[in-house]
């Protein structure tokens, strides 16, 4: 195997959560010394990114489909008796997706395609792919004639509405952390804090693959917030350590407590702990904390299979995606540093501190 293959086969498998903690450790470091091996992992990581999304838009023109071919079958009368709801919701939940789809495919389909060697036959191809964003423009435009000729009091019964989730502060200058799944295609994102007052915000940064999305408060009504009373612990907690979250499953802050009982997460993630705590939905993209107030994780909803635990993305993790977010990026630096007041309080005392820096996130769709 070639020096290449055997460094792009190592980067898969550290990308993948594939390796021990010791050879993560020593991944890491070589990262830190050699810039081009660095530069190679970011590289890899955007181009597997770029495939997903091409898996993502062909999921959905298969979906969009499926519904044309239905609509072929039924008139329109029949089809607002027996799927109305779900066009409508579809519709709604993916419009700005289906709006960039034929511009996001022709590019994801062009690095898929140079970097498998499948342009080498250009003339050939090129008439496949112009057919295949023919296709994805026509399914496009159908299903918004559909829509737009559906009876607006249809659509209004079946406006989905907003989710909620978690935030918290990573900076005092507006800053925040959630998961990646809280506000995956999105239309806007809004934060409100403890007080009650509400904020807009824009998504400066995501990484799926670890489920963290980065915000930023853009509301020119909000005002700096003192410093940070935690700091994050870059270092393994240890098994058996209390642990609790605050966030925000309804419209006040709700405590969520329990202890880290296994140093991996679902099916032996090395990205996450594993907790035994019953928590809501709504607490994912909250802070996970130690029983000094120290800051160890994000709070992560997505898998519900193992009963009576909940998971949690480790801090480490949360740093990195902090460096690696492009510096074009930021309006005004991310100062991560804190000073942990809340050791030694009692938990009541704990939470009084803390509930200024945890934000509800609220995800709107049209």
């Amino acid at each position: 195997m070639s020096e290449n293959n055997q460094l792009t086969e190592t980067i898969e498998r550290y990308l993948n959560g594939e390796m021990t903690k010791t050879e993560r450790a020593q991944f890491e470091e070589l990262r830190a010394r050699d810039a081009d091996v660095n530069a190679k992992v970011a590289e890899h990581k955007h181009f597997t990114n770029l495939i997903k999304q091409y898996g993502e838009r062909l999921e959905l023109e298969q979906r969009l489909n499926a519904i044309h071919d239905e609509i072929d079958v039924h008139t329109l009368e029949d089809e607002l008796m027996i799927h109305p709801s779900w066009i409508v919701r579809m519709w709604r939940n993916h419009h700005s997706k289906i709006s960039v789809a034929a511009s996001i495919a022709i590019f994801a389909a062009l690095c898929t395609l140079f970097f498998t060697g499948y342009l080498s036959n250009k003339q050939a191809n090129y008439g496949r792919l112009v057919g295949e964003i023919d296709k994805l423009k026509t399914g496009q435009n159908k299903l918004q004639v559909t829509v737009n000729n559906l009876p607006l009091q249809h659509q209004a019964i079946t406006n989905p509405g907003n989710f909620r989730g978690t935030g918290f502060a990573i900076s005092s200058n507006g800053y925040i952390v959630t998961d990646n799944h809280v506000i995956h295609n999105a239309d806007s994102v809004y934060v409100q804090a403890a007080d009650g007052k509400s904020y807009r915000t824009k998504v400066i940064y995501t990484e799926p693959q670890n489920d963290i999305a980065i915000l930023e408060i853009t509301d020119p009504s909000f005002k700096p917030l003192g410093a940070l009373p935690y700091i994050f612990k870059k270092a393994e907690t240890d098994l058996g350590e209390g642990v609790f979250t605050i966030g925000y499953p309804k419209d006040n802050i709700v405590l969520g407590t329990g202890f880290l009982t296994s140093s991996t997460g679902y099916k032996g993630d090395t990205t996450q702990y594993q907790i035994s705590a019953l928590l809501d939905y709504g607490h994912s993209g909250g802070p996970l904390l130690d029983s000094k107030g120290n800051i160890i994780g994000i709070v992560n909803g997505k898998q519900t299979r193992v009963e009576g635990a909940a998971f949690a993305v480790k801090t480490s993790y949360l740093l990195k995606a902090i460096k690696d977010i492009p510096a074009d990026s930021l309006n005004k630096p991310i100062n991560t540093s804190g000073k942990n007041v809340m050791a030694g309080l009692t938990r009541p005392q704990q939470i009084k501190k803390l509930e200024s820096y945890v934000f509800m996130v609220r995800v709107y769709n049209q």
